[in-house]
Order: C-alpha cells, then sequence, then structure tokens
C-alpha cells in the first residue's frame, strides 16, 4: 500500500513515510492510494488485537508482521479490560465505550499505538524526532502519555489556556518525563491548530526541528480507530446499522466512513455536535462557515475548523485533487465553503446530523441516569442526543470519555459527582508543569527553539 495527498503533489510514499511526514509537505493530508475492500466474514468473531492486526496489515506493508503484532500487543496492554473496546446496550442505544485507556479518552486507542510505532519507527532509522500536537482536551494527555519516556522523542503539546476541562489539563501537566512539554497559548482550540498547521507548513523550520504529528492529521491515528467500527459491528450486527459519533474535528466520524467504504456495511454514520455547529451545517444545508466558537461543557468538540474534512472533500470531490487545493485555499480566504444541490444530496448519502445545545445535553446525561443508573460524559450524551433524535432502531453510539474527566457537567445533570478511577484521584496531589504563551506562531517557534538547545 502506497500513501499520497489530498492536494496532490505527494505519491508513492510508504506507509511509514506516510506515519513520519505527519501533514503532507504540500499542505494537505496523507491518505491511502486506494481503499482495501475486506471480507467481512473472515473478520467476525476476532479478538480486538486480532481484528486490528488483519485491519493494520491491509493499510501496512513495510513492517514486517511479527513485529506489527507485537506493536499491536503492546499498545493495547495498557488497557483495563482486554476488550479493548466492550460494547453495552442502555436505553435502547448501544454504546461503544472507548474510554478504558490510560488517559479514559477514546484517543488512546490510536495514541498508544502511534507511541510505540513512533519509537519503533526512529530507533530502525537511527533518527529522533519532536512531536508537535494541539489539543482541545483529550489528544494531548492521551499523545503525553503514548510518548512520554520513550527514547529518541520529544512531545509539545498546545492546549487553549483555561478552556479544558480541570481533568483533562492535570493529565497532561503533570506528568513529568523531560520530553514532555506543555504549551498553554492564550486563545481558542482553533488557534491552537492554526499554529501547529502553519508551523508544519514552514518547511524549514519543520526539517530543521524533524516536526511530527499524532493530531488526527496524521494518517496513522484514523487507520487506528477503524478497527473499533468493525468491532462493535460485530458485536450488535443489527440489518439497518448506525454509528452516531460526536465529532469536532471529523477524524473519529472519517475513520468510520473509511470502514464504510471498506465494506462495513453501516447504513449511516449520525455526526453529532455541540453548540459549535460547522459540521452540522455542512451535512443540513452544505454551509461550512466558521463562526465565534463558543466554549461548551464538552471541550473537545469546542472547534470551528475541523481538519479532517479535507479527507473526506476528497473522496466527495471524486479524488479530483486540483479541486480539493483550490477548495482549502479558497477556505483560508474567505472562511466558508458551500456546496451545491448535487453534492449535498452526496454528502447526505454518507452522513445525517444533529446539534445538542447545553441543555440538551445536560437532560440526555440525567435521563440516561435516572433511566439506567448509567453515567455519561458530555461529549458521549451529545451522540445519544443526535442517536435518538435520528428516531432509528439499532444504533451505536460512540462514547468517547469517561465520565469522571468531566465532574461538574456530571454534577450539575444528575445531582452528583461520577466515581473517579484512582489514577485520576492522585493527580489533583501533582504539581503542573506547562508554559503559557502568546497567541502567536513565532511564540511556540522561539519555544521549541529554545527548548531544543537546552
Amino acid at each position: 500500500m502506497k500513501y499520497k495527498s489530498t492536494r496532490g503533489s505527494i505519491d508513492s510514499i510508504s506507509f511509514t513515510e506516510a506515519f513520519l511526514m505527519g501533514l503532507a509537505t504540500d499542505g494537505g493530508l496523507i491518505v491511502p492510494e486506494h481503499i482495501p475492500s475486506v471480507d467481512i466474514e473472515k473478520l467476525r468473531g476476532l479478538p480486538y488485537k486480532q481484528l486490528a492486526f488483519e485491519i493494520f496489515k491491509l493499510f501496512i506493508d513495510d513492517i514486517e508482521e511479527n513485529n506489527l503484532k507485537r506493536l499491536i500487543d503492546k499498545s493495547y496492554s495498557s488497557f483495563d479490560t482486554p476488550e479493548v473496546a466492550p460494547v453495552v446496550k442502555k436505553d435502547g442505544v448501544y454504546i461503544l465505550e472507548l474510554f478504558h485507556g490510560p488517559t479514559f479518552a477514546f484517543k488512546d486507542i490510536a495514541l498508544q499505538f502511534l507511541g510505540n510505532l513512533f519509537e519503533y519507527a526512529l530507533s530502525k532509522r537511527n533518527l529522533s524526532m519532536n512531536i508537535l500536537g494541539a489539543t482541545s482536551g483529550d489528544t494531548g494527555s492521551a499523545a503525553i502519555y503514548g510518548l512520554k519516556g520513550k527514547k529518541s522523542v520529544n512531545i509539545f503539546i498546545l492546549h487553549p489556556f483555561n478552556k479544558v476541562s480541570e481533568i483533562q489539563e492535570l493529565q497532561m501537566t503533570t506528568v513529568e518525563e523531560n520530553n514532555v512539554y506543555n504549551i498553554a497559548i492564550k486563545g481558542t482550540f482553533d488557534d491552537c491548530q492554526y499554529i501547529v498547521k502553519s508551523i508544519f507548513s514552514d518547511l524549514e523550520f519543520k526539517r530543521r526541528f524533524n516536526l511530527g504529528a499524532v493530531n488526527s492529521i496524521n494518517w496513522a491515528r484514523i487507520l487506528a480507530q477503524i478497527v473499533y467500527y468493525f468491532y462493535a459491528y460485530f458485536k450488535v450486527e443489527a440489518d439497518d446499522l448506525y454509528f452516531s459519533v460526536p465529532t469536532g474535528n471529523f477524524g473519529d466520524i472519517f475513520a468510520g466512513y473509511v470502514a464504510k467504504r471498506m465494506g462495513l456495511p453501516i447504513k449511516k454514520l449520525i455526526l453529532a455536535t455541540n453548540s459549535n455547529d460547522i459540521l452540522y451545517r455542512f451535512v443540513n444545508f452544505g454551509d461550512y462557515s466558521i463562526k465565534g466558537v463558543v466554549q461548551t461543557m464538552s471541550p473537545s468538540m469546542d472547534i470551528q475548523v475541523s481538519s479532517n474534512l479535507e479527507r473526506y472533500l476528497y473522496y466527495l470531490f471524486d479524488e479530483d485533487a486540483a479541486k480539493v487545493k483550490g477548495s482549502m485555499e479558497m477556505f483560508l480566504r474567505q472562511k466558508s465553503l458551500s456546496f451545491d444541490k448535487e453534492l449535498l444530496e452526496k454528502i447526505r448519502d454518507d452522513f445525517e446530523s444533529y446539534t445538542a445545545s447545553e441543555q440538551d445535553t445536560l437532560d440526555t446525561i440525567k435521563d440516561m441516569y435516572e433511566k439506567t443508573g448509567y453515567i455519561i460524559d458530555p461529549h458521549t450524551a451529545t451522540g445519544v442526543y443526535a442517536a435518538l433524535k435520528s428516531n432509528h432502531k439499532d444504533v451505536i453510539c460512540l462514547s468517547t470519555a469517561h465520565p469522571a474527566k468531566f465532574p461538574k457537567a456530571i454534577q450539575k445533570a444528575i445531582g452528583r459527582l461520577p466515581e473517579e478511577p484512582e489514577t485520576i484521584s492522585k493527580l489533583k496531589h501533582k504539581s503542573k508543569k506547562m508554559s503559557v504563551l502568546d497567541n502567536s506562531i513565532s511564540s511556540v517557534k522561539e519555544f521549541i527553539e529554545k527548548s531544543l538547545k537546552k
């Protein structure tokens, strides 16, 4: 399997080259040269690790199979259940629990693998790398836990200052390893993401400091997330099966889109947003235009610019790289894109979308708890709300984080705090280490340069 850029100037690179490149050097996102089809029957009933191996090897042909198996085994041994991603049924919907990793968020499923993959690939090439990423909450802590203490890797994570949950901040900033750098930006997540993409676009700076990516702009993140769509499908196996996905950056739901193109019989993907509804407007009205970011109780979705949408546009435009490049350049200038009736019909063939207000989110958490005793976090609640709003019979909702990561929202919804895992409780007694920087590209570049000269 070879890889190429959505903007057309990069092609025929290996998986490892694509993985280490992160963002394509032409500013686009990496995609496989083709999406393989699968024999569903051969995958049915496999344990999670074996299923991951069978799917990964369709996309990875430059890592020996025994090494790939070893990387997968090592990555998922840190989860608190051998299932990795169990499915439970509550109040008429299926819940795919993706929060059993070390930071209690779905990002662990990809980032534990990426951490081990970086260490393996860099060691084999006798290289070192500096990882640069932006987070709206969970990616940062999962990336740090995946890379802390790893050989030949430093990690710089940007998060919006005072705009992530207390637990998310503690998980990032209490890690003591010397290869971890936390940067709090005086701005929004979109500002953080813009800074990161701008720095990656400075090819001389990227080359000089050998920068790599862990955000979902990295294809390996998407690949790891494809697996749990197959795993959940085999656990439920309904004739007309839908997945409801809370999303802001479009990475998690794009993994479902790839799974569907591989042959997984998903009827449709339900895209759930909070008040930051750019993707809801994209699906329902063909309107992809930036508005101000609203701070909500589901901060990982407080996003306006969804970086992975470019990958979907590549397939929506029938793999026309020139059209993708033109559209993304127009969006950068005008802060908006619009889609005609014909394209909107294609979009609606793949997705339907609902947006949950803050009150909708609170009510969904409360209703689920009162009916079942089961507590969901506010991000998961947007997905459950969308699933119920869709009125489809069989819906699997992706539960993206443990409720203990968002105690204030839970207490507001049900009148009490959720039970807290011991590893989270211990964080509150640790000191924090982070650098607060101005919202500028230059301030981050200067910080990276000074940090690496020590």
